[in-house]
């Protein structure tokens, strides 16, 4: 889960680092007023999209009053950004982040994943703030720090310090940098985050540390012991059928193909999506019912599946280990007889109760192309594309 710029500053804030001064504001009035009451000269307006780049995309504004500060809230606000990661479609800017602007010194990168490598977390830094860390590895690759962090040891003191050192820190600044990474790293593990990026950490000319711009990710798997980060989900900045999909317990990731598919486990669908691939098909999406997908859950994958326009074919692929043929079988029908599906259907089913899953399919009525292997089934469905397309 992502959360926006000004709710991960708050968390940072919380963990001891330093910030500018900022409101959130929803329309430019609202950004006038919080202008005048952050004070100062100078502020930085920034669209609230769950996406970097937004500089590059004209989604930060600097302005020298607070008349300014209005037009590019109303600028801004109802608009949609489109940066590199957003895609073509881009995302709808529903609020603003209202900002002092700081006298930069120097700009620094900083960055907490895992490293599923050495089952550690990985400290990113580089002395090349700013960029993207993929154009710091591109362009200035020798600039990059990593430092391990053993997660049942933590951070140690002598490792941030050290990072801090090998940024080129000045020595008065050395134990307070040491202590924004230290905080970095309490936010992360505590929180179980999947990600702490702060682009840039800025030392400003008066010598203060500051997090300018930071983004943080959760793990969704722990968010029902985290009530105060789940509380921070925007569902408007997410693509509204995985909200669908996660909202009723289904693994949903969209992607840009034309072949649907309804499959149990992550790994069979993996192999389906690369079967597909293999027979020279597309796939539509990555779509995980899970090992108990009851018959209700298949009718809310059907609705799911069918709802998306680029999908001209659906593949269903079926292997009961926990789950049984029949129970998916009965689920499939019973999706059939809610919703029409007019596109052809691929249906693979194995294991338990393959045979009497197959006797509930045959003698439903339901129009579906039955298959036996997950290649078969993947060759049929690309086939059925191939006669659409010349129709």
């Amino acid at each position: 889960m992502d959360i926006h710029e000004y709710q991960a500053k708050k968390i940072l804030s919380d963990f001891g680092i330093g910030i500018p001064r900022g409101g959130i504001a929803y329309s430019p009035e609202n950004a006038e007023y919080k202008a005048k009451e952050i004070g100062g000269s100078r502020w930085v307006v920034k669209a609230q999209v769950h996406s970097g780049a937004r500089g590059k995309a004209g989604g930060i504004i600097v302005c020298n009053d607070a008349l300014e500060v209005a037009r590019a809230a109303d600028k801004l606000l109802g608009k949609k950004l489109i940066t590199n990661q957003t895609g073509p479609s881009g995302k709808i800017i529903n609020r603003v982040y209202i900002e002092e602007a700081s006298d930069i010194e120097r700009e620094l990168y900083l960055g907490l994943v895992f490293d599923r490598g050495s089952e550690c977390i990985m400290v990113v830094a580089s002395t090349e703030g700013g960029m993207s860390v993929e154009e710091i590895s591109n362009k200035k690759p020798e600039t990059i720090i990593r430092s391990k962090i053993e997660a049942a040891v933590g951070i140690q003191e002598f490792q941030a310090r050290e990072i801090a050192f090998n940024l080129g820190v000045e020595t008065g600044l050395i134990s307070r940098t040491a202590e924004v990474i230290e905080g970095c790293y309490r936010a992360f593990s505590e929180l179980d985050a999947t990600m702490v990026e702060v682009n840039p950490l800025v030392i400003t000319k008066d010598k203060h540390v500051l997090a300018l711009d930071c983004k943080m990710s959760f793990d969704n798997n722990a968010l029902f012991r985290r009530n105060d980060v789940a509380e921070l989900r925007d569902k408007s900045q997410e693509n509204p059928s995985e909200v669908y999909a996660s909202d009723r317990g289904l693994n949903y990731v969209g992607l840009e193909g034309n072949i649907g598919n309804i499959i149990n486990g992550a790994g069979l669908a993996m192999a389906s999506m690369d079967m597909i691939k293999s027979a020279g098909g597309e796939p539509a999406n990555f779509l995980d019912i899970g090992g108990g997908a009851t018959p209700e859950k298949i009718v809310k994958a059907f609705k799911l599946v069918s709802s998306d326009e680029k999908v001209k074919v659906i593949l269903v692929n079926i292997f009961a280990g926990i789950n049984r043929c029949d129970w998916v079988a009965e689920g499939i029908v019973q999706a059939l007889q809610t919703i029409k599906i007019d596109m052809p259907l691929v249906i693979r089913l194995a294991g338990t109760n393959v045979e009497k899953g197959n006797k509930i399919l045959k003698e439903s009525g339901i129009d579906f192309i039955e298959a036996h292997s997950l290649k078969e089934a993947a060759t049929k469905a690309v086939e059925a594309l191939k006669k659409i397309e010349v129709k």
